[in-house]
């Protein structure tokens, strides 16, 4: 898959996107990184888990760290629109 952003585009995010709902698989999101405080990464939504964690996963395969068990609480807002 190519990769949805690239170096220097910057995307508009709705903050209020998951207040009523969990995310859903597709999803773009902004989250803090589950390993370095003050980092915030943006990853697609690939699995929700029952226990309402996420994985999440980057579109640049080649280059991506992804994550699993990512809490919903650890979401900052869904992607809606990106400029380039």
């Amino acid at each position: 898959m190519f990769p949805l952003l690239q170096a220097g585009d910057e995307v508009l995010l709705d903050i209020r996107a998951y207040r009523r709902q969990q995310p859903k698989i597709g999803d773009v999101v902004v989250a803090t990184h589950p390993m370095q405080a003050g980092v915030k990464i943006v990853k697609r939504v690939t699995a929700v888990h029952p226990d309402h964690s996420l994985q999440l996963t980057g579109d640049n395969l080649n280059e991506s760290t992804d994550f699993d068990n990512v809490p919903v609480e650890q979401i900052i807002g869904r992607v809606t629109s990106r400029f380039g």
